[in-house]
């Protein structure tokens, strides 16, 4: 028989999925660096796969990069409650993260990170002239910019903007042969739950 070498202690746990968030933030294989963000629309829940692009653990924080003038960010100012679902098969391990997020267009923050990526090919889902989710006849020129547009907007960001979803919650499940096992981690306190 197997020995179970899984993590036991809430704490630990806990405090390795921050871990892991902050890593799935740097690398791009990680299971977790892609996330199905929900947010509420105007015709019921709406979700999308983002990119976590940072995690700042000691403030339970994750950064994401938008388009300005999606609708996520519309359905942000009428209700920031969100969720983030993040699943690795690697880990096995599920996260369910309620979310409250801040969406910021303007500041150091915004302009720091835009100097980061403006020279990327990444840049141009910014600087289209269109919005996402607009009617086009060419799939191959819907975002597309001149290059002297491109070259304004590098300097000027575009429609970039940082959600900063604010962790109120996490359900974590871990999925694994041996049996599976679900917790929770919030403001109350961490807790076992029937998985």
């Amino acid at each position: 028989m197997l020995q179970d070498t899984r993590l036991s202690d809430l704490t630990a746990i806990e405090t390795r999925l921050w871990e892991e968030l902050a890593r799935c933030a740097r690398d791009a294989g990680h299971g977790w660096h892609r996330a199905v963000l929900a947010t509420a629309g105007e015709d019921g829940a709406d979700a999308r796969v983002v990119v976590l692009r940072e995690a700042r653990p000691a403030l339970h924080e994750l950064v994401i990069y938008t388009d300005t003038r999606s609708p996520k960010a519309r359905q942000i100012e009428h209700d920031p409650r969100a969720t983030l679902v993040c699943w690795c098969p690697d880990m096995g391990w599920q996260l369910r993260l309620r979310c409250h997020l801040e969406l910021a267009d303007d500041g150091l923050e915004v302009t720091s990170r835009w100097a980061g990526i403006r020279h990327r090919p990444a840049a141009q889902d910014y600087l289209s002239p269109l919005a996402p989710g607009s009617v086009v006849r060419d799939p191959r020129a819907g975002g597309a910019t001149s290059s002297d547009d491109a070259r304004s907007a590098c300097v000027q960001r575009g429609h970039f903007g940082v959600l900063t979803a604010r962790v109120q919650s996490i359900d974590w499940l871990e999925v694994h042969a041996q049996g599976h096992r679900r917790a929770s981690f919030d403001t109350q306190g961490r807790r076992w739950l029937v998985p």
